[in-house]
């Protein structure tokens, strides 16, 4: 491990040589096989189906994780797998989630997809990455995983072949007694060839079968969002999926570290972060329940199966470390040195209140599916910036970019001015983001030769190097790190024929970051209520997550001078009125009177005292649970 605690530690690393000069291996095996040289016997994963810090546990080691990965390949190969074929894996956590991953990638081009979609929607990825082999449960109580699997394949006639992961070997007598007399059937039927997983890579050899690949090539396909509709899926090469293992080994832990890892591995923080980093590393990765941090009493235990396991680097997200501490740490936590949180922005008070509770470091990072994953990070040493995503890693370049007229070159930037973030990494590949071409258009600003992806977001470099984001280009609303379309929701409730305008945007909310909210303006003469509307919408934005808690009918909405809904005019009242509710929730003499544009900040809300004696400690502590900066000023 590299000292990382400043741009310039950054720095010095990136100016030891060419990133294509560290000779990291070319391939996913590749690296596997390092490591399982190095420390084959070590243990590499544990997964537990349930979350008592006693329950049954697998754990498996380097070794058999190698072996098992390479069964999985071979079996792949078998079923006409070719290096530009693609093996798709429909999971919730296990270790054979892992095989999946491992196999896909060696034999050709895996595609996780999130089993929380719609049938539709997981069809249609599936269609689009012409995925012939799926991987996904089998039938068992309490998930509809297989039943939604089915009525995908059924949509999907490219599927050729369903390999079924069998989630009753995990439990014990007598749960495991009970699973097949109480299986759930599944109600749709399709043409593709059911095969068991497990039995079937069983049969294979534990040396591949096959040449690994000799060059760099597409690995994996993991599609962005969440929404109504076909997702956009981004293509990751071996080389960017390498480099996001080499960064975490390099600059975060070792093969010493215990890592938990609550997060679903169909999304790029657990996998390319995350699981890639442990495998660089050699280190040991442990999965608490299928559901990670959705599963039953994985909060309620989180502290004590840090004790099981010795955990020394947490994995979280903002929602999930709200929910941590509203429980008591109740076990002995002193193995922990760090915890990295990513996904969405996370709020100043949370932050302080979970290092003050746990005595650990937290450090936030910021990444995107389309550049395979990480930007930057809080360096884990020296002197952090809250609120800031930190310094960009050794070999990220970014650059805040404001596009020129309809010039190609864009205009850099200066310190502490706002413009589109946009990144060159080894994880970018410029031209080819997006498997549809069509959806690259656009996608890049070009600055002194260089093809820069543009993230979408609004953000700016202090003077430090420090990386601030100050606001999205693009419209999404991120719920707890899940992108949703807020077209969905427009495209939904301008169906209901009161309505004549619809602005969606994120309003913001202390555990999930932002929950979705609409204002409506009627058509003349129409008549219909708030609850009206929100029961339409619950019945027509198909997502569960994208729709709308909260929704306002005005008399008008604010439009720009073309007509379009401006919907910063929106956000801003969305804080105001939430913030507000919470000084109200607090008994706290305080409220928001305006909410600015700043340049460098966003959006800040603007505090007012209504009484002198008001706590402006505790009003600063209650809005420091959101995302969205404040500050006072005088009456």
């Amino acid at each position: 491990m590299q000292s990382f605690s400043s741009m310039a530690d950054r720095n010095t690393i990136e100016a030891q040589m060419p990133w294509e000069a560290r000779k990291n291996p070319v391939t996913l095996y590749g690296v596997l096989a390092k490591t399982t040289k190095k420390f084959g016997a070590r243990d590499a994963v544990s997964f537990q189906i349930t979350s008592g810090p006693t329950d049954k546990a697998e754990t498996v080691t380097w070794q058999q994780l190698h072996d098992r990965s390479v069964q999985t390949a071979n079996l792949f190969r078998s079923l006409g797998i070719g290096e530009k074929d693609v093996v798709a894996y429909l999971m919730p956590n296990c270790n054979e989630t892992l095989y999946a991953l491992m196999g896909g990638a060696i034999a050709g081009i895996v595609n996780p997809i999130n089993p929380l979609l719609e049938a539709e929607q997981i069809a249609s990825i599936l269609r689009e990455t012409g995925a012939t082999v799926l991987v996904t449960l089998k039938a068992f109580p309490k998930t509809e995983v297989a039943q939604v699997a089915a009525a995908a394949v059924a949509l999907a006639p490219n599927v050729k072949t369903v390999l079924e992961v069998d989630l009753n070997r995990y439990l014990s007598p007598p749960k495991s007694w009970i699973v097949p007399l109480v299986r759930p059937k599944n109600p749709v039927e399709h043409s593709a060839t059911v095969m068991d997983f497990n039995k079937a890579i069983a049969k294979q050899n534990k040396t591949l079968d096959f040449a690994d690949s000799k060059e760099d090539r597409v690995a994996a396909y993991f599609h962005t969002g969440g929404t109504t509709g076909m997702p956009k899926v981004a293509q990751h090469k071996y080389s960017g999926i390498i480099y996001n293992g080499w960064l975490g080994n390099e600059l975060l832990f070792d093969e010493t570290a215990v890592l938990i890892c609550p997060l679903p591995l169909f999304h790029v923080f657990a996998v390319h972060v995350i699981f890639m980093a442990v495998l660089t590393a050699g280190a040991h990765v442990v999965f608490p329940t299928p559901s990670g941090y959705r599963g039953d009493g994985v909060f309620d235990n989180f502290w004590k199966l840090v004790e099981r396991w010795k955990v020394t680097f947490v994995i979280t997200v903002p929602t999930a470390i709200a929910a941590l501490m509203q429980r008591p740490i109740d076990a002995d936590v002193s193995s922990l040195k760090l915890a990295f949180s990513g996904s969405a922005p996370l709020p100043v008070e949370l932050y302080n209140r979970f290092e003050k509770a746990t005595g650990v470091t937290l450090i936030e990072g910021y990444g995107l599916t389309e550049a395979t994953c990480l930007v930057s990070i809080n360096p884990p040493a020296g002197d952090k910036k809250i609120g800031s995503v930190g310094v960009p890693f050794p070999y990220t370049d970014v650059k805040i970019l404001d596009s020129v007229g309809d010039q190609t070159d864009a205009r850099n930037c200066d310190v502490d001015d706002i413009g589109e973030i946009c990144i060159a990494n080894p994880g970018v590949w410029a031209g080819n983001t997006y498997t549809e071409a069509a959806k690259n258009e656009g996608l890049y600003h070009e600055y002194l030769g260089t093809s820069y992806l543009r993230t979408g977001d609004l953000g700016r470099l202090d003077a430090d190097g420090f990386l601030w984001i100050t606001g999205r280009a693009k419209d999404l609303i991120i719920r707890g790190g899940h992108n949703i379309d807020p077209a969905e929701i427009e495209e939904a409730l301008a169906g209901h024929e009161a309505v004549a305008f619809v602005g969606a945007i994120g309003q913001p909310d202390a555990f999930a970051g932002e929950l979705p909210c609409a204002y409506v303006e009627l058509v003349d003469g129409a008549v219909v209520t708030n609850d009206e509307l929100l029961a339409y919408a619950k019945e027509h934005v198909q997502e569960r997550a994208a729709q709308p808690k909260y929704i306002e009918i005005l008399d008008e909405l604010p439009k720009t001078a073309v007509g379009k809904v401006f919907k910063p005019e929106l956000r801003k009242r969305a804080i105001t009125r939430v913030y507000n509710e919470a000084l109200v929730k607090a008994e706290l003499a305080a409220e928001v009177i305006n909410v600015i544009d700043s340049k460098k900040r966003g959006l800040v809300a603007q505090i007012m005292a209504t009484e002198s004696s008001v706590n402006k400690n505790a009003v600063d502590a209650a809005l420091g649970e959101f995302t969205r900066p404040c500050e006072w000023v005088d009456s």
